[in-house]
């Protein structure tokens, strides 16, 4: 595993454990329930992750609970399927996924999955580097986002913004 996923993986678990993220209830994804009548439309779903990273977990979750029937391989080499989809190493995030013919990388909202499906651009599909917190997976317990853009990876590579996520500031959250 390359040095920059190493660190991506080890900074959501400790984000976890500090109770610094909030992953859903049902973020393992070997159990997170699908949506049966929305997933009969949405094509499958696989997604290439490291098996100790648990914010790809709430991601799938994210994904399931959208509706998406949802495969996870769990990998040692997180870098091998990029490579294998043309990910360039500087849009690197945790996770890749195969859709419909298309990759994304990363905590990219299931909206977003869900319009690139419907538009069916000619490219290779979407990308989000790093970890955005309150993106998908990457939710806070005060409920703030940070801006983050998600955007189309062309067939030649270039990239295009595809979608804006503006930040939002959260909730005052209890004292512990």
């Amino acid at each position: 595993m390359s040095n920059a996923i190493t660190r991506l993986v080890l900074a959501c678990t400790g984000l976890a454990v500090a109770g610094l993220l909030t992953l859903p209830a049902n973020a393992n994804p070997q159990t997170a329930a699908a949506s049966a009548s929305a997933s009969s439309t949405l094509p499958m779903m696989t997604v290439h992750r490291h098996p100790s990273c648990g914010c790809c977990g709430g991601w799938v979750a994210h994904m399931r609970q959208a509706g998406f029937p949802v495969t996870v391989v769990n990998v040692q080499d997180v870098m091998a399927p990029k490579r294998r989809l043309g990910v360039p190493a500087s849009q690197a995030s945790c996770h890749t996924t195969e859709v419909g013919g298309y990759v994304v990388e990363g905590h990219v909202p299931a909206g977003d999955i869900k319009r690139l499906l419907r538009q069916r651009p000619a490219a290779r599909g979407l990308v989000l580097p790093g970890m955005p917190l309150g993106s998908p997976g990457m939710e806070a317990p005060d409920g703030s986002q940070q801006a983050y853009t998600v955007q189309l990876l062309g067939s030649d590579g270039s990239l295009s913004d595809f979608q804006h996520h503006p930040a939002r500031a959260g909730s005052p959250q209890p004292a512990r």
